[in-house]
């Protein structure tokens, strides 16, 4: 389910859609390996003090996040207040399966 912090800015929801869906398409690619959904779905299970704003230069999440902004992006913060980040794992999440990996 989308979510969003009630102060983000248009564009920073636009961003979070962009990603969600990115991030759902990615985790329901046959091709994308169960082990690496299995990692970003734990990443959006860390809480933010676990994460420690650290960047994250996953490739499908930063890929997702150049392609929704248009700019040459290296990594994302890996923190729930981004919405690249969110989103993206948002959408993996969502768009696996409840009986996959016990959600």
């Amino acid at each position: 389910m989308e979510s969003y912090d009630e102060d983000w800015t248009d564009s920073q929801r636009a961003l979070y859609d962009e990603c969600y869906r990115a991030g759902g398409e990615w985790a329901d690619d046959p091709d994308t390996p169960s082990e690496d959904v299995q990692h970003v779905i734990n990443l959006g299970e860390a809480d933010d003090d676990t994460l420690l704003d650290a960047e994250i230069d996953y490739p499908p999440l930063v890929d997702a996040v150049a392609q929704a902004t248009g700019e040459n992006v290296t990594s994302v913060p890996a923190s729930h207040d981004d919405p690249g980040f969110r989103g993206f794992v948002d959408g993996a999440r969502d768009a696996t399966a409840d009986e996959v990996f016990g959600l």
